[in-house]
């Protein structure tokens, strides 16, 4: 007969994902080689010649007040259904929570936190330099402008550059960055920067953002991507620092220092493979009966038993060559039959002790209870 158990798709999936190596050896870290550094020089001058065009009310402004004019979204109306879906794609809640899906999802296969940090990284500078931009120069976007011609800085609003242009920069190109291998990178680069010049043309269309709003954020995008390689070291940091807590709450699991509940609720995050087990601590082992040496109670040193005492019974304890002898507990006299208490409580049916048949007479009769 047989018994083979017979696995579904998903325990089929975990079983093949437990195979897996600890971690691809060909992953490397991306460096700052000169050729990125050459690109991230060029894109901070477009991104400073962005911004020096606004302030001076240049040609830039001029062409952002025409197409405004032109109103797209009045000229191609049939596209408006279709653009309010896509423009989704540069949303940072929607985008991160798909991205870090994916991430964490390799995280998890090539047993590794890189991948779920460096989106973090690239995230927290995403917010912090676009965000202090946004505020610092306070520009008023198309629908709230007040001045014909006019810059509209400085008058509370957050509109440039283009959150929603550097955030599809960021988060898409994200996935080329960490990509395994060339082929990979390319053809993922291609794919982020078509999806980031939709998003940036889309808030155009929509009349959201000025033409300068969506340069100056594909600008600011390309730059957090190509000055991460200087953040690595602090990534593999805060890698090695995850993966150290992660011991040292597995060995408090292990060894109960830590409470039941939350070692259990944390089992599974500190299971390596999905074969370690919670450990829990046995209880203590009841004391038996303790040897005490002869040489402790010697005729010499030890005083006589007093009268009507019953003497102890004396083990000699044996040790092994070169081991220090443990402490011994004082020993309690041994009590006769006579002198011990009665397990049977009074009142029962059944006789304090039964004796043997044929030895002291007759059995006792049962006391008769009501």
């Amino acid at each position: 007969m047989r018994t083979d158990q017979i696995l579904t798709r998903l325990e089929r999936v975990f079983a093949r994902l437990d195979r897996e190596p600890e971690r691809p050896a060909h992953l490397q870290t991306p460096r700052m080689s000169r050729h990125r550094v050459v690109l991230l020089g060029s894109t901070l001058a477009f991104y400073l010649a962005i911004v020096v065009a606004v302030l001076t009310t240049s040609w830039l402004v001029r062409l952002d007040w025409q197409i405004m004019f032109f109103r797209p979204y009045e000229q191609w109306p049939q596209l408006h259904a279709f653009l309010d879906y896509l423009v989704v794609l540069g949303q940072r809640g929607p985008t991160a929570v798909m991205v870090a899906a994916w991430l964490g999802w390799r995280s998890w296969r090539q047993h590794t936190l890189r991948p779920l940090i460096t989106l973090g990284v690239a995230l927290l500078l995403l917010n912090v330099t676009v965000g202090a931009v946004k505020l610092g120069l306070g520009r008023l976007g198309p629908h709230y402008a007040t001045e014909i011609g006019s810059a509209e800085l400085f008058a509370g609003g957050d509109i440039f550059p283009s959150g929603h242009t550097a955030n599809a920069v960021v988060t898409w190109g994200i996935l080329a960055y960490l990509a395994s291998s060339a082929a990979t990178r390319r053809v993922l680069s291609v794919v982020s920067a078509v999806v980031s010049l939709s998003v940036g043309a889309t808030t155009v269309y929509l009349g959201t953002h000025w033409v300068s709003d969506v340069l100056l954020g594909w600008s600011a995008g390309l730059l957090i991507l190509l000055a991460l390689p200087w953040f690595e070291p602090l990534i593999a940091r805060a890698e090695a620092h995850v993966f150290d807590l992660r011991t040292l709450l597995r060995r408090r699991a292990e060894t109960g220092r830590m409470p039941a509940p939350v070692a259990t609720a944390l089992a599974p995050l500190l299971s390596a493979g999905g074969k370690w087990q919670l450990r829990r601590t046995a209880a203590a082992p009841v004391p038996g009966p303790v040897a005490v040496p002869a040489a402790a109670l010697a005729p010499d040193s030890a005083p006589g038993p007093a009268p009507g005492a019953v003497p102890a019974v004396v083990v000699p304890a044996v040790h092994a060559p070169g081991a220090r002898p443990a402490a011994h507990a004082p020993v309690r006299p041994h009590l006769i039959r006579s002198e011990r208490t009665p397990l049977t409580p009074a009142g029962s049916r059944r006789p304090a002790h039964a004796e043997r048949a044929g030895a002291r007479g007759p059995a006792p009769r049962p006391v008769g209870g009501g």
